[in-house]
């Protein structure tokens, strides 16, 4: 099917993307990769009147570290994220998740910032993100704010982005030396996660000092697991461990049936995925 008719620029400042958002409000949309978008138009989902494709905002590509931080603009391609040193070395969980998103040629145009402000629960990166305390900052026509993950997901496609705000960049705590692992279930290659489980931990003489955990399409937002992180600290890093911490994956949760999966089998796979998660990242 062929997208609606719409008006396209392409800023190439932040500054110059608020205020053609601003201008458009309901009737425009912002287009990174297009990777998530692009299906939408052309299947009539959504017949904005303007795009804003931010592709040519230069401030909005790029890693770097910021003291103990580690910050990845909104427009970094996927394939980037898996190769940067920085990340490999201080994100390592934010790597692995990267890894198993879709094939090469998404991994080529997908942006980070694109997937997080889409909010697709069963993408990959959600849980991630909210796994390592990410902090997202958002741009508007008043400045800059920061908003923490356990705060941007608010619903099923929906986020803290505001009419006329852009996410800018991503900015992360480092966790280097912890132990992390992505444990992801889907039904065929390259398809969305039927679950999946994003670990981080921090073993210390064989216990576990602390320990991150979030679920992928588990609910209508990505989900931490805070349950399983209770049960994990202060616990030495043993199959036992992992499996009896596993069992409380599916707390809290409100996992979606679908022709892919029903709800009670979705918890199962949170639990079972949870403990192979566990035990890879504990080593």
């Amino acid at each position: 099917m062929i997208p609606a008719q719409f008006d396209y620029v392409k800023p190439t400042s932040v500054a110059d993307a608020v205020a053609a958002l601003q201008q458009a409000g309901d009737d425009a949309k912002v287009i990174a990769g297009g990777q998530s978008l692009m299906p939408v138009l052309r299947l009539r989902l959504a017949a904005p009147a303007l795009i804003v494709d931010i592709g040519g905002i230069a401030e909005l590509r790029g890693i770097r570290e910021d003291g103990d931080r580690i910050v990845v603009g909104a427009m970094a391609p996927y394939h980037d994220i898996m190769r940067d040193h920085l990340v490999t070395e201080h994100l390592t969980l934010l790597a692995q998740a990267v890894g198993t998103v879709a094939d090469n040629q998404v991994r080529h145009r997908g942006t980070l910032g694109g997937a997080l402000a889409h909010a697709d629960p069963a993408g990959d990166l959600g849980a991630p993100a909210l796994a390592l305390d990410a902090e997202m900052v958002i741009a508007g026509a008043s400045g800059t704010r920061t908003v923490a993950a356990a705060d941007f997901f608010q619903g099923l496609f929906a986020t803290a982005i505001g009419e006329a705000e852009l996410l800018t960049e991503i900015r992360f705590p480092k966790y280097t030396g912890w132990g992390t692992h992505y444990e992801k279930f889907n039904r065929t290659a390259q398809a969305w996660s039927m679950c999946a489980v994003a670990v981080a931990l921090r073993v210390e003489a064989g216990a576990i000092a602390e320990a991150r955990v979030g679920l992928t399409n588990m609910g209508d937002r990505p989900i931490r697991a805070t349950t399983v992180e209770q049960a994990l600290v202060g616990q030495q890093a043993t199959d036992d461990v992992a499996r009896a911490a596993a069992e409380h994956a599916a707390d809290g949760t409100s996992a979606p049936s679908d022709a892919d999966a029903a709800a009670d089998y979705r918890e199962h796979l949170a639990r079972v995925l949870t403990g192979r998660a566990v035990l890879a990242a504990a080593g």
